[in-house]
C-alpha cells in the first residue's frame, strides 16, 4: 500500500522532512516550527528565536513554492502601474516595495499601457491564474469587471490615486490641493496667475489635471481674480514643460505674475524657460508645484508634498490588514492622504505688492525662508494665512 506521504510533490515531502528536523533541533512541535518560520499564527518571540537558530544551523530555507503549495499562500503581492520613468510612480513603487520586504512578501510588477488588449490579459490571465495573494493598483481606475474577477478568487485589492467601487483606496484631493496652492499664491498678493497644467483632453486616470484645474479655478473665483488665458496645457514632463512655458510665457502683455504648476517637473520645466526668457523667478514671476520632487530642493521650489513613499507602504498596510482578516470583517474605505506645504525662494509677493525702491533703502531684497506647513486632509481647503 502507497503511504499516502508519497502522494505529495516532491517539494512538499521535503518541506515536511525539513521542518521535522528544524523543530526536533528546537525541542517544538512541527506545527509551532511552521508557524515560526512563516510568520503566520502566535508564537512567542523565544520560541520563534529558537526555532529560527534551529533553522539556521541545519541551512534551512523554506520554499516558497513548496510553502504556497502547503498553505495555499504565495506571499506574492502583484503591482499594476501605468508608468516606470516618472518620478511620482517610481517613489511610489519604491514605498510599495521596501513595505513588502519589511513584511517578507514578494512583488510581481506589472505596467499597463493604453493597449486594451494588453490588459485585459494581465487582469484575466495574469493576476487571475499566477500566483498572487493581492494586488495594488496605482493611478488605475479599475472597472467593475476587473474589481469583481479579483474579488471572486479572493484576491484582497488596493488602489492608489483616487475612488474606485468596491474597493479600499488611498489618495490625496487633487482639488483642495491645486485649490490651496493657489491660495497661498493669492495670500502673497498675485491676481493675475496662470495654471500650466495637463491637456484637458488627454486625461489620466481618476482626471487629475481636470481637477487640478477645476481647484486653480475655485480659488480664483472665490476672490473675483478670474480671468483670460489662465491655463496652458503642457506636457507632464520638465522637458514638454519648458517648451509650453517658452510659449505661455513670452507675451509680456498677458505674462503672469505667477505660475501654479500641475505638478513639479512642469513647476521646474517653467522655472527655466523663464530664465531662458530673462525673466528673474521670484522677482518677476513666481513659481509653485505639486509633489515634492527631489529636485525642489536644487531649483529651492516652493510645493506642496504628496509624500508618495508613505501612500506605496499605506496601501502595503491596507493589504495586509487584509489578508490577516476574513473578507467581510473590514469595510472598504478612502482614505484622503495629507500633504505639506514647504514654502522655498521661487514664491514671493509681486512687484506691485513690495515696498518701494526707496522704501527699502539700500537694503538687499529678503526672501521667506524655507518652511513647512503641515496640512491635513479635513482643512486642507483652509487659506493658508501663516507661511
Amino acid at each position: 500500500m502507497i503511504s499516502p506521504a508519497l502522494l505529495l510533490p516532491m517539494e512538499v515531502r521535503v518541506l515536511v522532512s525539513a521542518i521535522a528536523d528544524v523543530a526536533r533541533l528546537a525541542g517544538v512541535s512541527k506545527s509551532t516550527a511552521s508557524r515560526a518560520l512563516s510568520g503566520h499564527g502566535y508564537v512567542s518571540k523565544e520560541t520563534r528565536l529558537r526555532v529560527q537558530k534551529a533553522a539556521a544551523d541545519i541551512g534551512y530555507v523554506v520554499s516558497s513554492n513548496a510553502s504556497s503549495l502547503v498553505t495555499g499562500q504565495t506571499r506574492n503581492v502583484g503591482v499594476v502601474i501605468p508608468f516606470l520613468n516618472r518620478w511620482f510612480f517610481a517613489e511610489v513603487l519604491e514605498g510599495i516595495e521596501s513595505a513588502l520586504i519589511a513584511a517578507g512578501y514578494d512583488l510581481t510588477l506589472y505596467r499597463l499601457s493604453e493597449d486594451a488588449d494588453q490588459r485585459r490579459r494581465i487582469f484575466d490571465y495574469f493576476l487571475v491564474r499566477k500566483r498572487v495573494d493581492a494586488v495594488i493598483a496605482v493611478s488605475i481606475a479599475l472597472n467593475r469587471h476587473e474589481v469583481d474577477l479579483l474579488q471572486s478568487l479572493g484576491k484582497p485589492i488596493v488602489g492608489i490615486g483616487g475612488h474606485v467601487d468596491g474597493i479600499s483606496t488611498l489618495s490625496i484631493d487633487d482639488v483642495q490641493a491645486a485649490r490651496f496652492l493657489t491660495e497661498h499664491l493669492i495670500s502673497l498678493g498675485h491676481r493675475r496667475i496662470m495654471h500650466l497644467g495637463g491637456d484637458q483632453e488627454e486625461q489620466m486616470d481618476f482626471l487629475v489635471h481636470g481637477q487640478r484645474l477645476a481647484g486653480f479655478r475655485q480659488a480664483l473665483a472665490e476672490v473675483g481674480f478670474s480671468h483670460e488665458n489662465d491655463f496652458h496645457a503642457v506636457p507632464y514632463s520638465i522637458p514638454g514643460a519648458y517648451s509650453g512655458a517658452l510659449t505661455a510665457l513670452s507675451d509680456p502683455r498677458t505674462r503672469p505674475t505667477a505660475i501654479m504648476a500641475g505638478c513639479d517637473e512642469v513647476a521646474i520645466g517653467a522655472m527655466l524657460a523663464a530664465r531662458q526668457l530673462g525673466i528673474q523667478v521670484p522677482a518677476q514671476l513666481s513659481v509653485v508645484g505639486i509633489d515634492g520632487h527631489n529636485l525642489g530642493d536644487m531649483f529651492e521650489l516652493t510645493t506642496l508634498e504628496q509624500h508618495p513613499l508613505v501612500q506605496g507602504r499605506r496601501a502595503v498596510e491596507l493589504i495586509m490588514e487584509r489578508l490577516a482578516a476574513a473578507p467581510e470583517t473590514l469595510a472598504d474605505e478612502h482614505i484622503t492622504m495629507p500633504v505639506t506645504l514647504r514654502v522655498r525662494r521661487s514664491s514671493t509677493a509681486p512687484a506691485s505688492a513690495r515696498p518701494a525702491p526707496t522704501e527699502l533703502a539700500d537694503t538687499e531684497p529678503t526672501f521667506t525662508k524655507a518652511t513647512h506647513t503641515e496640512v491635513g486632509a479635513p482643512d486642507i481647503s483652509r487659506t493658508p494665512t501663516a507661511l
